[in-house]
């Protein structure tokens, strides 16, 4: 795991270092450097595999020609080397080697045959052509800015902002998408010319006329709507054997292997399968504790009591990190790396537990991301089911129910969630999909902009990316199934991955995704819908074959979430820090908001007359993140 970074530019030479200097947080262990008459390369090194000097990079074929800078692991990268060990000479056990090869041999058909989290170039010397590829799920995170002859991309957008041509014009889409969303859908960020790279594309040009590039997709998740017909057990038996073989895969290292620990489902099963896989080696844990009352409070369950009696069953060591910290001067320093104005406090926890790690000398962590977004385990999946019941009602018992509910205050769980329910239940199924996802009522977003922006983004629907994503996928018929393709296309490297990457490798620690094992995706998609959610029971494939490892109170309980009492922080901790940050002052000087409607929204939040929580502290963020990286 590492930092790279790369540039097309009349002063590359002079610029690369810089860059490279600024994301040196990923890769503490070594730095390389190249520059050619068109481009230069960066790099920063987080020594994981061949920690000897045979893994430097950028590295270079034994002839001179292809050149490659990599970001991620390649998980069987070994099977491929045996592939090539007779035609090629290698050097090192390095993965980064064995892709250079690769390439050489499969050309760009290599890319779909590594199963792991990358984002690499190679360039040729010889042709002059350059590739710049991102993995298939969006592990690893790769942003590039091109505009005329100029092409920048790195692994972070503080590094493109480094180059003085940049031009830092905010994206006003964007600012909408944040806003509604609370995080940027697609190829969009904050900032005008500056796209990540989706996953499962490549980006080529030619590196002595860059103004042309050729953005390919190699990959798309393979939901079609068929399913396996195997019998519930051979499907457990076949999920037993690609998970641990996914851990198994995951835990090739040449540094010491930990492990998150939450005490939900997920995380405990990735634990669960490597205790069977090293059943003689007391495995390092880590989870958090942000403080039962408030949590539960939030919707959240208390996940710390499990974590604790998982650890005892299995025998394992686990180190308690304390999340009740200073909120507020830790959410900068969250943004700074974010790079993106989100407002996801467990990104704080993220990095928390991985700056203990890596004191403790653990430089990899395997968690459990994902087990969610595949097998079907939050409570939008659920509501999709309660849909159902609801429509049956009579028009104008239902709209009773909506108006009486509508007089409820916000404060508690279930009335949050039964209006989020019952908001978008006359729109067309599409547009209640996608709903799920938004924050904020339709337009409200609009109305928080200053009138000047409002009138260049009027005809802007910040839904409209994720309505397109569910026609990539026309013959897949399930709701559940188009729901957990926007999870994996979307929510998970738009959001979720992306904040884990940044926020881990400020640490410089790496953090493995078992669960995005691409053998194991691939098989997730092919199950039927009924064994991801049977009745109320969420991932209920996963926890049958939990019951092989876990105890029943583990496995069947209400999820808890990796959360943090985000709604207490807003109307008491940083209740000040908020007033200040949206004063009216500050917001005129800055021309983003609308002071009055921006008030009005906090006023009613504090009245518990709705929940603008998570929205309000969104505004923080983009202040926040204005303020570092472009008020500069």
């Amino acid at each position: 795991m590492c930092g790279i970074t790369g540039l097309i530019h009349p002063n590359h030479p002079e610029y690369i270092r810089q860059m490279t200097d600024l994301i040196a947080h990923r890769g503490p262990d070594d730095e390389g450097f190249f520059s050619d008459t068109y481009i230069s390369f960066g790099h920063r090194r987080l020594a994981i595999q061949d920690l000897s000097q045979n893994g430097h990079q950028p590295m270079i074929t034994l002839d001179g020609r292809f050149m490659i800078i990599l970001n991620g692991e390649i998980y069987n990268h070994f099977d491929i080397r045996k592939r090539l060990e007779e035609k090629y000479i290698f050097r090192s056990t390095s993965d980064t080697e064995t892709i250079l090869y690769g390439f050489v041999e499969y050309g760009v058909s290599l890319f779909n045959m590594l199963n792991g989290i990358f984002a690499f170039a190679i360039y040729d010397k010889l042709t002059h052509d350059l590739i710049i590829v991102r993995d298939q799920y969006g592990v690893k995170p790769l942003y590039y800015y091109h505009k005329n002859d100029i092409l920048v991309f790195a692994s972070e957008i503080k590094s493109i902002l480094t180059v003085p041509e940049i031009d830092k014009s905010i994206d006003y889409k964007g600012l909408t998408q944040y806003l509604r969303i609370l995080w940027g859908p697609g190829e969009r960020t904050m900032l005008n010319n500056i796209s990540k790279l989706l996953p499962g594309y490549y980006l080529k040009c030619n590196v002595k006329d860059p103004r042309s590039i050729e953005k390919v997709k190699y990959y798309e998740i393979p939901f079609d709507g068929q399913y396996s017909t195997k019998t519930e057990e051979q499907l457990i038996d076949e999920l037993d054997s690609l998970l641990t073989e996914a851990v198994r895969r995951q835990l090739l290292s040449d540094v010491p292997v930990g492990f998150f620990l939450s005490g939900g489902i997920d995380s405990s099963a990735i634990v669960a399968i490597a205790k069977k896989i090293l059943p003689n080696q007391r495995l390092k844990c880590y989870t958090i504790d942000s403080g039962s009352k408030h949590i539960i409070k939030e919707g959240f369950g208390d996940d710390l009591f499990y974590a604790h009696k998982v650890a005892q069953l299995l025998d394992v060591d686990l180190t308690v990190i304390n999340g009740k910290g200073d909120i507020y001067n830790s959410f900068d320093k969250m943004i700074w790396h974010l790079d993106e104005p989100e407002p996801d406090i467990a990104s704080i926890h993220v990095m928390n537990i991985c700056k203990q790690a890596r004191e403790d000398g653990y430089v990899v962590l395997l968690g459990g991301t994902a087990g969610d977004d595949l097998f079907s385990g939050y409570s939008r999946h659920l509501a999709l089911r309660y849909e159902w019941f609801i429509k049956f009602l009579p028009k104008r018992f239902f709209s009773f129910i909506k108006t009486i509910v509508g007089y409820f205050k916000s404060r508690n769980v279930f009335i949050r969630r039964l209006k989020k329910l019952l908001s978008d239940l006359d729109k067309p199924e599409i547009d209640r999909m996608v709903g799920y996802f938004t924050w904020l009522p339709e337009g409200k977003e609009k109305e928080l902009l200053s009138e000047n922006i409002r009138i260049k983004i009027k005809d802007f629907n910040p839904m409209a990316i994720l309505k397109s994503t569910l026609k990539k996928i026309p013959k897949e018929k399930s709701r559940l199934n188009k729901m957990l393709f926007l999870e994996l296309k979307h929510f998970l490297p738009d959001h979720n991955l992306k904040y884990t990457d940044k926020l881990i490798m400020a640490c410089g620690v790496e953090v493995r995704v078992a669960f995005l094992d691409k053998d194991l995706v691939e098989f997730s998609t092919g199950i039927a819908p009924s064994f991801k959610l049977k009745g109320k029971t969420t991932k209920y494939l996963l926890k049958k074959l939990m019951e092989r490892y876990l105890p029943n109170d583990v496995i069947y309980r209400p999820k808890a979430g990796f959360g943090a009492p985000v709604r207490s922080w807003v109307n008491n901790e940083l209740r000040n820090s908020i007033d200040e940050t949206l004063s009216k002052e500050g917001i005129e000087e800055d021309g983003l908001f609308d002071y009055v409607n921006v008030r009005e929204m906090i006023d009613q939040n504090r009245k518990n007359l709705q929940d603008f929580n998570y929205p309000i502290l969104g505004l923080v963020a983009i202040s926040s993140w204005y303020h570092q990286f472009i008020k500069t």
